[in-house]
């Protein structure tokens, strides 16, 4: 039976939620996230040792900020460790993510080890690498022994201390970039494979002709989560070579805090928070822009 052209068993349409249940989620964002940051705009404008009252100084540390050389090689080396995490974790994370998609045994199992990394935290990983960096009783030490290297000391030069660094934050956190790979991989149909072995094409083939264009999506989402992760990396630098040696791994976030909780230059240190915050935004906004991220389609759309 119908009722005004309608079936009388059609299900009601859902509404739209109510705004009550964004409630817990603004004031979540409103207390952590936009109340802080508007407090370290206005520290920034001050003189602040985080004992008494902040007084206010005007365009003082911003001024300061402008001129300091020591900021400026910290923004150099954090473009740096960006540009060589994107090089080196993104090929890695991609080969191990289409690998790990199959279905054999074997591969679940050695991916299982594999992502054991991202169950311990940072600092706890930081503490065993410099350990094992340790040039009289680490690993480091038995291999310059082995090679009759002239020195094991890793994290006493510069380029060695910056590159334990990057290599560190890779053995970290390839895994978790793995991750969204190994799931992007696994919703590739199999059709798509299935018609390209029928025409001749190989495994390289295939992957260069179908696995990359249909992991496009995921490489933008990776590579923004990468890009911002690096420019607020900060934890493993403390840990494992304290901003050393000299000020070779001072990225901005080190900076940041060897200037706010070192110096108890609270005002100048929430300078370098400000703007810390607008270019990991504007960088994360450009490529959304350039990537056209809000305008992807699903690669299954029309299949």
């Amino acid at each position: 039976m119908r009722v005004k052209g309608k079936p009388t068993n059609a299900l009601p349409r859902a509404g739209r939620p109510g705004l009550a249940w964004a409630i817990p989620g603004v004031l979540f964002f409103l207390f952590f996230a936009i109340i802080p940051m508007a407090l370290v705009g206005y520290l920034s404008f001050t003189e602040w040792d985080g004992l008494g009252a902040p007084t206010w100084n005007g365009g003082a540390n911003w001024s300061q900020l402008w001129n300091d050389s020591t900021m400026r090689q910290a923004i150099g080396l954090s473009v740096l460790l960006t540009a060589l995490t994107w090089l080196l974790q993104t090929p890695i994370a991609l080969l191990l993510g289409v690998w790990a998609a199959g279905k054999q045994r074997n591969r679940a199992i050695l991916s299982a080890i594999f992502f054991l990394p991202l169950l311990a935290s940072s600092v706890a990983l930081a503490l065993i690498w410099r350990t094992l960096l340790n040039p009289n009783l680490g690993l480091a030490a038995d291999v310059a022994r082995w090679f009759n290297l002239e020195s094991a000391d890793v994290l006493g030069n510069p380029r060695g201390a910056f590159l334990a660094i990057v290599f560190v934050a890779a053995w970290q956190f390839v895994p978790f970039h793995t991750l969204l790979y190994q799931g992007g991989a696994r919703q590739i149909p199999r059709s798509l494979y299935d018609a390209a072995s029928i025409d001749g094409a190989g495994t390289v083939r295939q992957f260069f002709a179908i696995t990359l264009p249909q992991l496009r999506n995921t490489i933008i989402t990776s590579s923004i989560l990468m890009v911002v992760g690096a420019l607020t990396f900060f934890d493993t630098v403390l840990v494992l070579t304290g901003g050393g040696p000299g000020h070779a791994t001072a990225i901005v976030p080190y900076y940041m805090y060897e200037t706010g909780f070192q110096a108890f230059n609270l005002g100048y240190a929430s300078a370098i928070a400000a703007t810390l915050v607008v270019v990991a935004t504007a960088v994360s906004l450009l490529l959304v822009r350039l990537t056209g991220f809000t305008k992807m389609r699903s690669t299954r759309e029309g299949m």
